[in-house]
């Protein structure tokens, strides 16, 4: 996993909901590029066929709150997000972004700070976040060991991969 990123940004608010983020009419899809296709459908159709590979969304507060989907973060990845970065993010959420290899990173007021459009460039090792139009820099909160090194093996399920291919 990189741990410096830079892309353009797509301002979503608050409170983005499961179903927001994946709408529950595309459920019986499986297949997950599909899965990305129809990402923040509940904001708009033409997101993610236009959405910049590696681009990074940035929200209000509640990012993900609703159900405990993984579609939600699956297709995030899928329409090939980078990062989302959020002023919050709902618990269950986190955890499904993070252990499927999604970087979450909570920067409290960048929903006021950014527009769409905007380039970010987001270290994700120091919390740095540079709105690279103006050279503002923000802060983010650090991530733990823990979900860095499950960012770092691509996801959860890698990681415990190699954990057991070692043993």
């Amino acid at each position: 996993m990189q741990t410096l990123l830079t892309g353009k940004v797509l301002v979503v608010g608050d409170n983005v909901d499961t179903d927001i983020i994946y709408p529950g009419r595309f459920l019986e899809l499986t297949d997950h590029k599909q899965i990305g296709s129809h990402c923040l459908a509940g904001i708009s159709e033409d997101i993610a066929p236009s959405f910049p590979k590696g681009g990074i969304v940035v929200a209000g507060r509640n990012f993900g709150c609703g159900s405990s989907r993984e579609h939600a973060p699956i297709a995030l990845i899928n329409m090939g997000a980078g990062a989302v970065l959020a002023d919050s993010f709902a618990r269950i959420f986190f955890r499904n972004g993070i252990n499927l290899g999604l970087p979450l990173i909570v920067c409290k007021g960048i929903s006021q700070r950014v527009k769409d459009g905007q380039t970010l460039t987001v270290d994700i090792d120091s919390g740095r976040v540079c709105v690279e139009e103006t050279g503002e820099v923000l802060q983010s909160e650090p991530l733990g060991d823990k979900a860095m090194e499950i960012l770092q093996a691509g996801g959860i399920k890698p990681l415990m991969r190699r954990r057991y291919q070692r043993s």
